[in-house]
Order: C-alpha cells, then structure tokens, then sequence
C-alpha cells in the first residue's frame, strides 16, 4: 500500500524520555488497594451491585467501574512519535519496562537518528539494545523496519498514520516482521490516539479469569473480542488499569485475591473459593 508522504523530523530526539512511555500504567488519582476492597464495601455508591445475570458488556463496563474506583483514571502522558513508538514497543516485548527504557536510551546515544540506526552494522544495533533482550533477534526487525519505510516513503517517518483510517493504518503496521496486533495496537493507541485495545499477558490473564472472553480464544483473537466488548473511550483507563492490577494483585501464580477489588465479580475467585469450602 502506497501512503501518502509527510515530512517530519527524523531524530530520535524528538521523543520525550523513554521513562513516560504511555504503554506503562501511570498513577491515576486512586492510591491502589491497602486490603481487600469488595464490591458491598462499595455499595453505597450510586452503581451499586447485585447479582442478576448481565450483558457482556455490562459486566465489563462493572469491571471497568470498580478499576477506576480502586487506581484512579490514568493520566495521559505526552505521545512519543509514532516510529519512536514501533521501536520502543519492539523493545519492549519479553522484558520489562525498566530494560526497554534502558535499551532504547542506549540506541538513541549510539545513534541519534533513526537513519543512523537503518544504515548501521547490525552488530553495534544488537549491542545498544543488549539489556532489552533478543537483541539479535530485535536488532534485526527495527532495521529492516527502518528500510521498508525508507523504500516506501523516502521518508522515515510514520505520522502519516495519523491521517489514515483505524484499519489501514492497523495493515500498514503489521507488514512489519515482529509486530502483531499488541503492538500495532500500542501504537496506534498510545502514538496516533487511534481506538485499539492492546491485549498483554496480564490483560489476557485477567480477562480470562473474569470471565470476559471465551477461554478457547488466543491473545491475538481477544484484541478482536476485547475491543468490541469495551467502548473506546474506555480503551486507555481499562487497558493501563487492567495492567496494573495484574502487576500489583491479579498474579499469574499467586493472585492476592483477598486483596482483590474485583472478586465480587470474578468466577476464578469464587471458583477456588467454593474449592477451598470443600476441602
């Protein structure tokens, strides 16, 4: 697909830090659980709660509800470029946020422009990004990314995105190799403000223990369900909050579920609930 030519500064250093990259969960005006905050500790409120059988979207709206009462609404933070945003979401894959930042401030000290990083020795790439690991796997995606562009665009940038539909814009991320729907989601959420839902390890763990999708599902097939399951004006709080609770609570071997918010509402908590009665 041709697109449409836009220039733009091709410096790295157009970005703001690393460290405020919007694809980590970011305080919001809650202070996060102390002990466990069930929904009757909440039924004061106007929502309320009660146990009729309800809509998917209902529910995921109440689980929505219950996230902003526990952590607050995510305060956005100043987008990164939208090529600033593919590399560092390239990085970002199978490590943590502290070894994204890391390798992404090291691969913009080496090479202070992303035609640098393009035409330079695959090695000295692999070198900058070592702390976000398979650098020799990542190294080599973010250049030949680099060259796909220039080839197409004669320019290296990707703000033209911005002036593209969700859909096309979506397919003109993920010709790239190594990028799937997470990470063209990231993108095109967090850089271009585009409606997708970007679906992580800890939102689909969660989703599946709260019963929001079906559990024969893959991650790249509930970015699709997700998103149809949540307005977008919910995307950025659910997707940031979503995140933290699983980082802070929602464990993958061990969930806090005593300390859970959500439990209320979560057939994987009473599950194990009624287990643990019976034995």
């Amino acid at each position: 697909m041709q697109a449409p030519r836009k220039s733009s500064a091709n410096s790295v250093g157009r970005q703001s830090t690393p460290s405020s990259s919007r694809s980590s969960p970011a305080p919001g005006n809650g202070t996060g659980p102390t002990h466990r905050v069930t929904r009757h500790e909440l039924g004061n409120s106007s929502r309320g709660y009660n146990r009729e059988v309800k809509s998917p979207k209902k529910r995921a709206t109440e689980v929505r509800s219950v996230l902003l009462e526990t952590y607050g609404q995510p305060v956005w933070r100043n987008r990164l470029p939208p090529l600033d945003e593919l590399v560092s979401t390239i990085l970002s894959q199978n490590t943590t946020d502290t070894n994204r930042d890391r390798a992404f401030d090291a691969l913009r000290k080496s090479f202070p422009s992303w035609e640098e990083v393009r035409d330079a020795e695959p090695a000295g790439v692999i070198a900058a990004i070592r702390s976000a690991g398979l650098a020799n796997q990542k190294g080599p995606r973010i250049q030949l990314a680099l060259q796909q562009i220039t080839e197409e665009l004669s320019d290296l940038s990707l703000d033209f995105l911005e002036d593209l539909p969700l859909e096309q814009a979506k397919e003109w991320l993920l010709r790239f190799k190594g990028v799937g729907p997470k990470t063209a989601a990231i993108v095109l959420l967090f850089s271009l403000g585009k409606p997708a839902f970007p679906v992580d390890t800890h939102i689909y763990r969660l989703t599946g223990r709260l019963g929001l999708r079906p559990e024969n599902i893959s991650a790249e097939q509930a970015h699709n369900h997700l998103a149809a399951l949540f307005d977008p004006a919910m995307y950025y709080d659910v997707h940031l909050n979503l995140i933290r609770h699983g980082r802070e609570i929602c464990h993958a071997r061990s969930p806090q579920c005593e300390r859970c918010s959500l439990s209320d509402l979560c057939p994987f908590y009473q599950a194990r609930s009624r287990k643990s009665m019976n034995e």
